[in-house]
């Protein structure tokens, strides 16, 4: 089969690699789209080394159909449309046990320990479909929007950890594809007004289009006033920061009202590194919170939240291209010029 193999920082190329055979327990997928994610540019400039082992497959964000099942695997049949959560927790450490496996101490991800869906086909080690981490999707969307269910479901996480609610004014800080998923949770969620910090005109524009009532250019415009304006001097409810620029998140807090909820979303570029005010989270009584990856029930929620078209996709897929020009897609993704780049093997 063909595969994008990850030898190291700057370093991939497609080739063909051995298709996997599955043993007792696993599953053989055939991809049918990988979607790229930033983890991937980071991964392949050298960026983020931690867990991943080369030479490896990357690709987290994945869906296709059951090509062939292991002796004893039950409730998958080949043909069956599947997508999968990538993040294959022990369930027997400390943050397993406290509903906190996304950061579970021996975690193992699809992209990075384990070979993932940049190829035609991805073996799912039976440890992950035991774990339930193979879900059985609908048949009605094509599978680049499946795939879409793993970035969706890290945005799950973190809106539960942001708790939008009811009436509440929400900050979204970035307009990329994240951003986007941000603001359609927070409508979904009740909030009264969604605020989108982003210096893309076209990305503020679709931005509005998903629900967004103010669009605002940062580098140009006034945020501060734009958010005092619109909350009538007092800040935001919840502040999520979707861009990885330490800089920004003291501006988060400075967003926020009294009593306000930060959570910064976003990995960090650099050291990750950043200068705060802290006497804004002591004298404002700030709530801060981090969130990373996502856990199975989340990703659960996030596909149904597709399948059911309650969150839109369709329109954040603005290139595919054939696994045969991986390295491509990850150079687009990088340059922003997209929105979300899908691989169709």
């Amino acid at each position: 089969m063909l595969a994008a193999v990850f030898d190291g920082p700057g370093e991939m190329e497609v080739r063909e690699v051995d298709t996997p055979e599955v043993g007792a327990g696993e599953v053989l997928v055939a991809v049918g789209a990988n979607t790229v994610c930033g983890t991937d540019v980071r991964i392949l400039r050298g960026e983020k080394t931690g867990g991943v082992r080369p030479p490896t497959i990357l690709g987290h964000e994945f869906a296709g159909h059951v090509a062939a099942v292991g002796e004893g695997v039950k409730g998958y049949e080949v043909g069956t449309t599947v997508a999968m959560a990538p993040i294959v927790p022990c369930r027997r450490c400390f943050y397993c046990q406290h509903d906190m496996e996304n950061v579970c101490e021996n975690r193992r991800g699809m992209g990075e320990e384990i070979d993932g869906g940049l190829s035609q086909y991805v073996r799912v080690p039976a440890e992950a479909v035991d774990a339930g981490c193979l879900f059985v999707a609908s048949g009605d969307l094509p599978p680049e929007q499946l795939a879409l269910a793993e970035p969706l479901s890290c945005c799950v996480y973190g809106q539960r950890r942001s708790r939008v609610g009811l009436d509440d004014t929400v900050v979204v800080m970035g307009g990329g594809p994240i951003g986007f998923f941000h603001v359609q949770l927070a409508l979904l969620a009740g909030a009264k007004t969604v605020i989108v910090s982003e210096p893309s005109a076209s990305r503020r524009e679709f931005a509005k289009g998903l629900g967004a009532q103010i669009a605002v250019d940062p580098t140009s415009g006034d945020l501060p006033g734009v958010v005092a304006e619109a909350t009538g001097g007092l800040g935001a409810d919840v502040v999520i920061l979707c861009i990885g620029l330490p800089a920004l998140v003291n501006q988060s807090f400075e967003l926020a009202r009294k009593g306000g909820r930060v959570n910064v979303f976003a990995g960090p570029s650099g050291g990750g590194r950043a200068e705060i005010a802290s006497g804004l989270i002591h004298y404002d009584e700030l709530e801060i919170t981090g969130s990373t990856g996502s856990r199975r029930s989340d990703y659960g929620v996030a596909l149904g939240l597709i399948e059911s078209r309650r969150v839109k996709v369709d329109g954040m897929l603005t290139h595919r291209f054939p696994l045969e020009e991986t390295v491509e897609a990850i150079d687009l993704a990088a340059s922003g010029e997209g929105i979300k780049v899908a691989v169709m093997p």
